[in-house]
Parts: structure tokens; C-alpha cells; sequence
């Protein structure tokens, strides 16, 4: 004879649990360490931002109040150093040089990085891997050891002194960092999606430029925005192409701009504080306006 036991309320509550109720939340504990990381994080944004603000302060104040008191606070604010680089012709020389090299860059590294990173993500060949490994490698190529050689090939073909002479050089030194970006990013896309595109008769050139790209636009802003501001902040590439190959001053790029202008006005810091903080700022708006699509880009690469 079998006796039937009655059900107690432990085993009700876990086969409540198993039929999918959830289970009572546990409270976590009080993670003390979170104040000395907000402590760090805090150090960290101070020692970027300071110097950054005082070039910005030091632009409105005057030379002899500089001198006299480096660490002050303008008294009075002074918009005259402002004003002379705005009515400067060199200083928008420069601004052009800089807008003209970074824009063309960064054509250049999207266009040509976008499609090495589709073959090399979407197809399967032989050497696939070490044309990727290849890429990687130019990552650890600094550009100081091809200064010499790239300098005489620029001579010998004719682009030393101009603009294409350092727009080619950029991208080429921009690519391996858009591969490695851009690769995983393509890599995660779905192959249902090409499927599905190849049986609605899709090509892969199709597929490529209606479907991928869109898909792929966080990773193309990225990169695009990376190159645009290493093409912006360069010195050691506009002055090998440019101050040496005989460009006129007022087409140098702008950090060549700033190392001449601070040359010919070293006597008014207020100036060359100015035209410092002037430089930097369309490369600071560009990077701020695309800051949540590069946080987007980066993610998806790293989850690819």
C-alpha cells in the first residue's frame, strides 16, 4: 500500500521556480572600492583637461600679464590674440591645408579600408590569414624608420612638396588600424542576410553597397573619424612632405602652422596661446560630435 505524502511548501516553492517564476533577487553588497575608482577617474580627466583649459584661459590674457603671473586668471579678459590670429591669412591657409589633407585622408582609408575588410572578413581564400597578419603587422611599423625611404620615393615620383604626396602616405599608415577594426565588425554581420540577399538575386557587389555598408556604419565612422583626427594632429608626415619639399608657409598644415607661428611670435604668448587653442578646436568639435558613434564602433568590433 503506498502512502501519498502531503506536498510542504519547500518543494511547492521549487517546483514554482522550475514552472518559471523568478527567483527573489539578492542584494549585492556594497562595492567600497567604487570611490577610489571615481577618485582615479577624476585625477585622470583633471591632468587631460588642465593643460587643455589653461592654453584655452591663456589665449585671453595679455603677454606682460602672463609674465607676470604664468598661473593667474585674465585681468582683464583680453580678445585681442584671438583677434590677430582670426585676421590672420596664414593661420586660414593652414586651416585649409588641414581640412583638404584630413578630409582626403579619410576618403581614402573608408573606401579602400571598407573593401580589404569585406574580402578579407567575407571571403575564404588561401593566404587569407596572412594578408590579415600582414595588416596587423603595420601596426608595430613606426613611421620614423620609413621617413628616409618614403621621402626619397615621394621625390622620385614627382609628389614631394603637394598635397597627394601626403594624403598616400597617411592612408597607407591608416590602414592597418582600419582593417583590424573593420574586419571583426564585418565578420559579425550574419551570412543569413547574404543568403537571403543572393535569393532575391543580390550580387555580392549588391549586398556589399545596400546592405553591408548600412549595417557597418558605426565601424565606418570610426574609422573614418580616427583618420581624420591622426590626419589633423600629424607633424612628423606634413613635414617631411610639406616644410621640406618646398611648400609655401601659408599652405603648411596647421601643427606646422603652430610650430611656425610660436617661431615667428615668441615674444607674445598670448598669440601663439591663441592660435594653439584655435588649432585643436575643429579636431575637439569633430571627435565630441561623433564621440557615441565611436564608442559603438569600437563595441561592435570587440564583440566581433
Amino acid at each position: 500500500m503506498t502512502t501519498t505524502l502531503p506536498t510542504t511548501h519547500t518543494e511547492a516553492a521549487r517546483s514554482g521556480t522550475a514552472r518559471g517564476a523568478a527567483p527573489a533577487r539578492r542584494r549585492r553588497p556594497v562595492d567600497w572600492s567604487a570611490p577610489g575608482v571615481y577618485l582615479v577617474a577624476l585625477l585622470v580627466v583633471t591632468a587631460s583637461v588642465a593643460p587643455v583649459a589653461y592654453v584655452w584661459i591663456g589665449g585671453f590674457r595679455t603677454t606682460p600679464d602672463i609674465n607676470a603671473d604664468p598661473a593667474g586668471w585674465p585681468n582683464p579678459w583680453s580678445f585681442e590674440s584671438y583677434l590677430t590670429v582670426l585676421t590672420s591669412t596664414r593661420f586660414w591657409g593652414s586651416v585649409f591645408s588641414s581640412s583638404l589633407v584630413g578630409l582626403g585622408t579619410t576618403l581614402g582609408v573608408v573606401i579602400l579600408g571598407v573593401m580589404a575588410a569585406f574580402v578579407i572578413a567575407r571571403y575564404s581564400f588561401r593566404g587569407r590569414g596572412v594578408i590579415y597578419a600582414l595588416f596587423a603587422a603595420g601596426l608595430m611599423f613606426p613611421l620614423t624608420v620609413a621617413a628616409l625611404p618614403l621621402s626619397v620615393l615621394l621625390r622620385d615620383l614627382g609628389l614631394q612638396g603637394s598635397f597627394l604626396g601626403l594624403i598616400i602616405p597617411q592612408v597607407a599608415f591608416a590602414l592597418p588600424t582600419t582593417i583590424i577594426i573593420l574586419v571583426p565588425f564585418l565578420r559579425a554581420i550574419p551570412a543569413e542576410l547574404e543568403e537571403a540577399a543572393v535569393i532575391d538575386g543580390a550580387t555580392r557587389i549588391g549586398f556589399f553597397w545596400r546592405i553591408l555598408l548600412p549595417l557597418s556604419s558605426p565601424g565606418l565612422v570610426t574609422v573614418g573619424v580616427l583618420a581624420f583626427i591622426g590626419s589633423w594632429n600629424a607633424y612628423l608626415l606634413p613635414l617631411l612632405v610639406l616644410a621640406a619639399g618646398g611648400m609655401p608657409q601659408e599652405l603648411w598644415t596647421l601643427p606646422l602652422g603652430v610650430q611656425q607661428f610660436s617661431t615667428q611670435y615668441s615674444a607674445d604668448t598670448g598669440a601663439v596661446l591663441a592660435y594653439t587653442s584655435l588649432s585643436m578646436l575643429p579636431a575637439l568639435a569633430f571627435f565630441l560630435a561623433a564621440e557615441k558613434r565611436i564608442v559603438g564602433g569600437l563595441t561592435g568590433a570587440v564583440k566581433g
